[in-house]
Formats: C-alpha cells, structure tokens, sequence
C-alpha cells in the first residue's frame, strides 16, 4: 500500500483524493478530509468553497486528525457535522412541487402557484434552483412529461391524445419543450425508449455491487448485486434499447443517489433531495408513493397495504408492483412483509432485506 503524497491517507490510487476534491464529490465526505496550509482550515471533499492552490493541500483521515495537526473546521461545509444541514426553504418548496404534481394538467403562471401555495415568488425562483436543482418550470414542464408518459402506455390509446390529455396542446410543444429530454419521438419511446442516454456508475455499498443510473430527468435505476456484471445487466434488461454510458466518478444525482443509498445503512440516514425519472403505471404510482410514506423502522403488511389503497383484494398486485420498482430504497418495498410479519421475497434478495430492516431499527 502507498501513501499519498500529501501524507496522512493510505491509498491505492494516488491522487484520487484530490480529484474528488476538485470535482466536490460528495461520496467522499467522511472518508477523508483536505487542509489548507494558509488558511489553517479543513473542509470535507464536496466543500463549495474555492478550491486551493493543489500544493496548499493536505489530508486527514479524520476530523481529530487535522485538528491535532493544528487545523480548523470550515464555517462554511461544517466537516464536523454528521447529519444533512436542513436547507430553511426545503418544506415551502416541498409543498409547492406537491402542488405542481396534483395539478400537472393544468397551465398557470409562477403568480398563480404562489397564490395558491403560500408560498413568496421570490421563494420560489431561488429556493427550487438550490434545494431541486431545477427551475420551477422545468419542474412543471418534467410534471406534464411524465403525465404523457402514463397516458401514452395505456391501453389504445393513441399518442396524439395523450399529448393533449397532457396539456402540450400538439406534438410540437411536446418536442419543443421535452424532446431534447427524451431524445426520442413519443412513439419511439412507446416502442423501447430507442436513442434515451442513461449515465450509470458502479460502486461499493452496504447491501453489495450497486448501480445508480440517471437521465437527464433524475435518477431512473438503483440495482444491487454480487458483480458488475450482474447489476449492469438489470440495467440493460430495463432499457434494452437505450445509450448507457458508464461514468468513471459520480457527480451531481448520482453522487447524491450513492450518498443516500449509503446513508441508509448507518445512524444518520439523509433524505432524498434528487429527481427521479421513473416511467410506471397509475396503479404502480400509487403502491410506490405509499411505500415511501411508511416510516423508517416500521413495515406495512401487503393486505395493509391494498386497504390502505381502496382496494382490498390488490394484494398480489400491489407485490407485483413491489417487485417492479427500480429504484430500491428511495422507494422502500423492503418494508412490506408478510401478514404474519414474514419478510417473505424481495427483488434484491431476503439477507438484504433483513440488513435494510435491522439497519432502520437501530
């Protein structure tokens, strides 16, 4: 094993620290920390800060590490901190997109949507940029897509009713402000998503191989598996006909889907606080969106469940949409057992089932 050259980080990739502190890659935080010699401050990999002159670095594998070389925590990334700082607009925000999603059918102007929510304009254009990521209309604009994307998979129905029905008004709206985004016409995505881009990256976590894959929407997949091979082609069995391109680090959704997925599994879990881009059914959209209401260290049983949902008798229904969510975690089918409190099957196997359910305990 060598040593990097700033000192103090064992390492079998020399010069991997510093390019994750250069791309403020937060998987990295907490497995090591970088100084700076004139400033006499320490921060964690994704600090936003300025990034140093590289020969004014230096690194520490702990927070106590630095601090006994003579170093102090930066005001601004707080490497001290365990949990997530909560962002102060993130609730008026969480209750302006509740209010996008249930009137995704409807046109209106951002006045209309503070008036409505509560919730200042100003509030609105600052806030959704820095807690989503996204403009308020962009947020609208991907609300109506994925009403289309619903609609266009029903039964007869014909594409052009479903550009309507989703409130584009004719297909050219639905080019002009989708089409770069799905990289398609609507009746290639209804035949297999042919020419969709979807970014992916490998990496270690707590329940084995994972796969984290995003569109230029939000995070699509999140696979678990022995191997690279075998998380890869989950990937390739859900979007046989799409462009993946494989990213040598994770940045931006995926850094974040890796960072939550990781976080799961200790005493500080995040929350999420990235898009996702999951094509569905109705009915699976509603099993998913229940799920992610049960709270953590708690389990639903399926036939709960299907009561729950209006729908007593939904029972193996509901397990199959369990069994079809792509993005393990960030929706939480391991919390459904069985009515005797079995944990019966899980897409990703039992053993990590239990270890996602004890973890939740702790």
């Amino acid at each position: 094993m060598t040593m990097t050259k700033a000192n103090n980080i064992p390492s079998l990739f020399p010069g991997k620290q510093w390019q994750q502190v250069l791309e403020r890659d937060a998987s990295a935080d907490g497995q090591f920390f970088y100084a700076v010699k004139s400033t006499r401050i320490f921060c964690k990999p994704s600090c936003p800060s300025r990034r140093p002159n590289r020969k004014q670095v230096q690194f520490f594998p702990t927070t106590d590490a630095a601090q006994a070389a003579g170093f102090r925590p930066c005001k601004r990334c707080e490497p001290e901190r365990t949990t997530p700082k909560a962002d102060p607009q993130a609730a008026a925000i969480g209750t302006v997109t509740k209010y996008l999603r249930e009137h995704a059918d409807e046109r209106m102007k951002l006045a209309d949507v503070a008036k409505a929510t509560g919730v200042g304009r100003l509030t609105i254009l600052r806030g959704f940029k820095r807690v989503l990521g996204v403009s308020p209309g962009q947020y609208a604009k991907a609300q109506r897509l994925e009403k289309f994307k619903d609609k266009v998979r029903e039964p007869k129905m014909r594409v052009t009713d479903a550009i309507y029905d989703a409130d584009f008004g004719s297909s050219s709206r639905l080019y002009e402000n989708s089409g770069a985004r799905l990289g398609m016409t609507p009746r290639e995505m209804r035949s297999g998503a042919a020419g969709l881009e979807i970014r992916y990256y490998i990496a270690d976590s707590p329940l084995g191989r994972m796969l984290v894959a995003t569109t230029d929407v939000g995070v699509c997949t999140i696979a678990f598996g022995d191997n690279n091979a075998e998380v890869f082609e989950i990937l390739r069995g859900r979007f046989p006909k799409a462009e993946l391109v494989a990213e040598k680090s994770s940045t931006g959704w995926l850094a974040e889907a890796v960072t939550f997925v990781t976080s799961q599994m200790g005493e500080h879990p995040l929350a999420a606080n990235f898009p996702l881009d999951v094509r569905a059914t109705a009915f699976q959209q509603r099993v998913w969106r229940a799920l992610q209401e049960i709270p953590r260290g708690e389990t639903r049983s399926y036939s709960a469940l299907a009561v729950q949902l209006g729908s007593p008798t939904a029972t193996r229904a509901i397990a199959g949409a369990c069994a079809a969510n792509p993005v393990a975690v960030i929706v939480p089918c391991h919390r459904v057992v069985g009515k005797s409190g079995s944990l019966t099957g899980y897409r990703w196997g039992v053993e990590r089932k239990l270890r996602l359910l004890a973890a939740e305990k702790n």
